[in-house]
C-alpha cells in the first residue's frame, strides 16, 4: 500500500503562559485504505496533532507530506483548498449549522469548493445521507434531529468531496454505545469498501481495538 500521510520530526510548541513542549519529534504514516487510531492520556497532544495533520494549525516546526505533496511550503489559501479537497473531518461537537437543513449542511463544503453545479452536488449529498441511514431527516433543520443522526450527517458532510483522508477527533465521545458502534461500522466500511483512509483520535479503546493499528502517544511522543 502506498503511503497517503507522512510525518518528519514534527514539533509543536505553546508559548501562553510559558514555552512548553507539546509534541517532540513526531514521526507517523498513513497508508491507502489504512484505519488508525490515536490513543493516549488528556493532554498528550493527540488532538494537537491531528489539528496539524489536518493542516488547520500550521505553527510547527518538521514536515508534513499530504498525497506526495509538502503542506510545510503552502501558504495558507492554498492549505484551505488542500483540506477541502483531500481532508474530510468529523468532530466531537458537530457544528452543524443549526438553522440550515441537514441537507444543505451537507452539501457546503462542496459547494465552496466551486467543482460541480449545484444540483449534481445535491445529489451526491442525499446519496451520502442514504448511505449513512439518515436520508429521511433531510429537509429537516439540524436542530430538530438527534444527536447521533448529528453525528452521522457530519460524517455525509465529510465524506462530501470524496476526500483523500477522514480525521476524526473523538467521534464517538458524545455518543452513547449503540450509536458509537453504529459510527464505527461506517468508518470500517469507508475503510474496507471506499479504501479511505482514516485517523482518529479516541479515548474509547473498545473502538480503537477494532481499527487496524493504535498509534499510543504520552507527553507529546509516540510510546
Amino acid at each position: 500500500m502506498s503511503t497517503v500521510l507522512k510525518t518528519i520530526n514534527i514539533n509543536k510548541y505553546f508559548y501562553d503562559p510559558e514555552k512548553f513542549h507539546v509534541l517532540k519529534n513526531i514521526s507517523i504514516e498513513l497508508k491507502n485504505g489504512e484505519f488508525v487510531s490515536i490513543m493516549g492520556k488528556s493532554g498528550c497532544g493527540k488532538s494537537t496533532l491531528l489539528y496539524i495533520l489536518s493542516t488547520m494549525d500550521t505553527q510547527y516546526e518538521g514536515t508534513l507530506i499530504l498525497d506526495h505533496e509538502n503542506m510545510s511550503l503552502l501558504n495558507n489559501t492554498n492549505l484551505a483548498k488542500i483540506r477541502n479537497e483531500k481532508i474530510g473531518f468529523i468532530f466531537q461537537f458537530h457544528y452543524l449549522l443549526p438553522e440550515f437543513t441537514v441537507l444543505k449542511n451537507v452539501m457546503l463544503p462542496a459547494l465552496k469548493l466551486g467543482r460541480q453545479s449545484e444540483e449534481i452536488i445535491k445529489k451526491s449529498a442525499f446519496e451520502k445521507l442514504e448511505m449513512l441511514g439518515v436520508a429521511s431527516q433531510a429537509n429537516k433543520k439540524a436542530y430538530k434531529i438527534s444527536g447521533g443522526q448529528k453525528q452521522r450527517v457530519s460524517i455525509a458532510r465529510a465524506l462530501i468531496n470524496n476526500p483523500k483522508i477522514i480525521m476524526a477527533d473523538e467521534p464517538t465521545g458524545n455518543l452513547d454505545s449503540k450509536n458509537a458502534d453504529n459510527v464505527f461500522n461506517i468508518l470500517r466500511a469507508l475503510s474496507l469498501e471506499q479504501k479511505m483512509s482514516l485517523l482518529v483520535v479516541t479515548h474509547d479503546l473498545d473502538f480503537a481495538k477494532k481499527t487496524d493499528r493504535i498509534i499510543k502517544m504520552g507527553d507529546g511522543i509516540i510510546l
